[in-house]
């Protein structure tokens, strides 16, 4: 569908920020990455080649059995006896001498039979957010070629962990922005609108509302009903939706008794269309200068809460929880550059994006 003369506008004005629309690249291209984490990070391969048959454990539960072991439970893939398994087409001799049948089939030694030879794709990185890794020496561990910015207190790769985090980060920021920025918005234009004695009553609710100590209430419904992304979401949401009704509100009331509002009005347009379509657009500068602060305060918000133990679930790939682990083991200064890199990118990413959003919708503004 292409794009209205005003947007094509707006959109130039946006490439012709070159700060703004670089940012928007990069991030693009690292949050892509991100959502194909479980491609890049995982202790599972991508594919597996088992006597002549294909299998996806990235996607599907399989038993040990199904490649010729022992137990029902899920197949540990990086169990040199199970990789033996599968590269050996399930030879029970695997039990006894793993690696050397791995070595015989490396070296192309090892007599086949009426076996077939299997393989598998792994990631890149052989980790998933929760793999405990096989290295010896005390946790945390030091980056190396095997992890390649460590590994944290309890012996888990770094990076995996920033990857997963990054992706639940921006999930989670999207989320509640979307969702916190539509209510503020219809809060806003109808008290702004309409005024009277509904703004006069909306505004108390807001005040009362704001007053909430928010962080007693999360604390006390994560102790009542346990500790989920969806949950926190919605609290968020809870009382995140009213730091933009401010801003709209005073657009809309600013813009109320404008002449093309009264013009509007006496030709009998309803009250939707003059304030959805012809007061909105113009509160729309005002409102995307706040949108940088409600997204990197989402993510200070979740950080914040990971960081004091009642944010996620403590299995959860949370940067919030990394921050803590760098303060706790400060002889692992890994952990402290990782994660404040990790925010300075993220955070310093979208404000650019955001102010070069909001300066395209903004008419005033041009860039050569």
């Amino acid at each position: 569908m292409a794009l209205s003369p005003l947007n094509q506008r707006r959109w130039r004005n946006f490439r012709r920020n070159g700060r703004a629309f670089w940012s928007l690249i990069i991030f693009m291209v690292i949050f892509t990455v991100t959502l194909f984490a479980e491609f890049i990070a995982n202790d599972k391969p991508i594919l597996v080649s088992y006597r002549g048959e294909l299998f996806t454990p990235v996607f599907n539960f399989y038993p040990e059995t199904q490649f010729g072991g022992d137990f029902r439970t899920e197949a540990i893939y990086g169990d040199p006896e199970v990789k033996c398994l599968i590269a050996s087409g399930g030879i029970e001799d695997c039990f006894d001498d793993p690696e050397g049948i791995i070595e015989e089939i490396d070296a192309g030694t090892f007599a086949a039979d009426d076996f077939y030879k299997g393989w598998a794709l792994w990631p890149i990185i052989p980790y998933s957010y929760r793999t405990t890794v096989d290295r010896p020496g005390a946790a945390p561990l030091a980056p190396n070629s095997q992890n390649w910015l460590g590994t944290d207190d309890t012996k888990r790769d770094v990076l995996a962990r920033v990857i997963y985090g990054f992706r639940l980060s921006i999930v989670f920021t999207l989320c509640v922005t979307a969702a916190t920025s539509v209510l503020g918005i219809l809060a806003g234009a109808v008290q702004g609108y309409f005024g009277g004695w509904l703004d006069l009553v909306f505004q108390r609710v807001i005040e009362i509302w704001s007053a909430t100590p928010s962080l007693y209430v999360i604390i006390i419904l994560f102790a009542i009903l346990g500790r989920s992304f969806w949950l926190l979401v919605f609290l968020m949401i809870l009382f995140g939706w009213t730091s933009l009704v401010g801003v709209v509100r005073a657009e809309f009331l600013r813009a109320r008794n404008l002449e093309y509002v009264r013009a509007a009005k006496a030709l009998g347009v309803s009250n939707l269309t003059i304030m959805f379509r012809h007061m909105l657009p113009n509160a729309m500068v005002a409102t995307l200068t706040m949108l940088p602060f409600i997204v990197t305060g989402t993510i200070g918000a979740l950080a914040g809460l990971d960081f004091l133990g009642f944010g996620l679930p403590s299995s959860a790939p949370s940067l919030g929880e990394l921050t803590l682990q760098a303060k706790q083991n400060l002889q692992a200064p890994w952990l402290a550059f990782t994660a404040f890199f990790t925010f300075a990118i993220m955070l310093s990413l979208l404000v650019f994006i955001f102010e070069g959003v909001r300066d395209a919708f903004d008419p005033r503004k041009t860039f050569s």
